[in-house]
């Protein structure tokens, strides 16, 4: 009886058979995966980048962010590469390290989202104790402890299923390798070995969405109290992004893993499969920038004064170099005609441009405007132009 040892490899179900539908479906994921990581970048750089969203709940949107990016790019690449190069196979530790990290970034992805509905919890019906409750170190160590759980119970599931004999063989009925997929092909008296991990993810998840639950039903209940309907809207404003974010993945999820067997078949699983794992992270920015106006106005901000700062940049520097032309053409052609010193010195102002012009060259564009590099504040030493103009009416007598 063959057991994993003998695996070298797997055979990952195919989207189509023919060649036109395979290049088709890899233009389709390839403008999908370059969409989730286009929206979740400018998440992540918006955040980042303006001190105003640097609060506990952007705080964990960036988090949710950079899940997203590991959930998609988890099982998207290989299935584009698959559909490219007309194969269905992925190695052994190929699909360990999926299972691996799909298991991590989703399990993860789902805590954060229990932390994020902890965090409108707090800020909608204690908001005199949020800075005390979700300070910076309290909001690190619930973003530390959801994503170390994640781990935790990522590598507990893939030590377990890679650890059955498998007895059915290689063919995995889904896109990409997943903990139920690979149990089907163990041998029937082992599957138990996993049964304990399985109630024991499942008890966790459970907990977590009666927390969410239980959450929204406090701040339903705190916001339909509150008198102005101004002060409301503005409360479900700030919930609805994390709602709607919650009910896609719960949703997905629930129907890919829990449907009845009469309605399942290779094609729809497929499908729900593909709507859990790869719409989430391509849509969840979609959501975020359209419902929350500071992140939308701080991504045009953010687009708009980097554009703005690299045409200023790049017209300073070539007014410069203008500059220190000319006032080279100057002293050149005054050393040319023989003039000798007059015992004056050089202007100040064309020396401090002379200075200036030799700090912007030896500078990158890309580290001043990031505010890594800020020539023409230090002092400017002109001695080297002294010695260079000395070295001219050398050359020149």
């Amino acid at each position: 009886m063959p057991n994993s040892s003998s695996v070298s490899e797997f055979l990952l179900l195919a989207f189509a058979d023919t060649r036109e539908l395979q290049l088709l479906h890899f233009a389709l994921f390839l403008g999908i995966y370059l969409a989730a990581l286009l929206g979740n970048g400018l998440i992540l750089s918006a955040v980042a980048c303006h001190h105003r969203l640097h609060t506990p709940m952007y705080f964990f949107l960036l988090n949710l962010a950079l899940l997203d990016l590991g959930c998609i790019s988890t099982t998207l690449p290989k299935a584009m590469a698959n559909a490219l190069w007309d194969t269905r196979a992925i190695s052994y530790q190929g699909c360990a390290a999926q299972v691996l990290f799909f298991v991590f970034f989703f399990g993860s992805k789902f805590f954060l989202l229990t932390v994020m509905a902890y965090d409108r919890y707090v800020a909608i019906c204690q908001p005199l104790h949020y800075g005390s409750l979700l300070g910076s170190r309290a909001c690190a160590q619930m973003a530390a402890a959801a994503w170390g759980s994640g781990f935790l119970n990522a590598v507990l599931h893939t030590a377990n299923t890679f650890s059955l004999p498998l007895c059915q063989g290689n063919a995995v009925d889904q896109f990409f390798c997943e903990v139920p997929q690979i149990l089907k092909l163990s041998c029937s008296d082992v599957f138990l070995r996993e049964a304990g991990a399985l109630v024991f993810s499942v008890s966790l998840v459970l907990g977590c969405f009666v927390f969410i639950v239980l959450s929204y039903v406090q701040i339903f209940r705190a916001v339909l109290r509150m008198p102005s309907s101004q002060g409301r809207h503005k409360a479900f404003s700030t919930c609805l992004p994390h709602l709607a974010v919650v009910s896609l993945f719960v949703s997905t999820a629930v129907f890919t893993y829990l449907k009845p067997n009469s309605i399942s078949s290779p094609s729809l699983d497929l499908v729900v499969s593909f709507l859990f794992t790869v719409v989430p992270p391509a849509v969840n920015p979609l959501i975020y920038s359209m419902r929350s106006q500071e992140l939308k106005n701080a991504l045009r901000r953010h687009m708009a004064v980097t554009e703005a700062g690299r045409s200023l940049l790049s017209v300073e520097l070539t007014d410069q170099q203008e500059e220190w032309g000319t006032v080279r053409d100057r002293i050149g052609q005054k050393h040319a005609h023989g003039i000798e010193d007059d015992g004056m010195e050089e202007p100040t102002e064309v020396r401090q441009i002379l200075c200036d012009h030799e700090r912007h060259q030896k500078a990158d564009p890309n580290k001043i405007w990031r505010g890594q590099e800020q020539p023409g504040q230090e002092r400017c030493d002109i001695s080297g132009w002294e010695e260079e103009l000395g070295q001219q009416k050398l050359m020149i007598s």
